[in-house]
């Protein structure tokens, strides 16, 4: 399965679980990743399903392997964050939370045409 494929696939499974269809999303999930253990998307997606299926155990290890392969996208970093509140670690929970919100400060600062606010035009 191609990259493109694998990306069909995962958001086929999220148009599943956003359907309430989270077994099929599943499925389809561990399709994507097992073709393709090293797609960031599949793992994040996995992660987020099994949360809202409060299957805490593998979305944290799912959230874990999306981390491992994108250290600095804020939304894993965020779903890290809402599964350790959920397991009930909220120093762990904090972390991550900060973790997420100076990675997101960073995207912004290097986004070109940011209206900072020293940007007085």
């Amino acid at each position: 399965m191609n990259p493109e494929e694998v990306q069909a696939l995962v958001e086929d499974a999220t148009f599943d679980y956003i359907n309430g269809d989270s077994e099929t999303a599943l499925v389809k999930l561990a399709r994507a990743t097992s073709a393709q253990p090293g797609s960031f998307e599949a793992w994040h997606a996995v992660a987020e399903v099994n949360l809202g299926l409060r299957r805490l155990e593998p979305a944290l290890a799912a959230a874990e392997k999306a981390h491992a392969l994108n250290k600095a996208d804020p939304m894993v970093i965020a779903t890290l964050s809402r599964i350790w509140m959920e397991k009930g670690d909220k120093a762990r929970a904090e972390h991550y939370g900060a973790a997420a919100r100076v990675e997101s400060w960073k995207t912004e600062l290097k986004a070109p045409n940011s209206n900072s606010a020293g940007d007085l035009r």
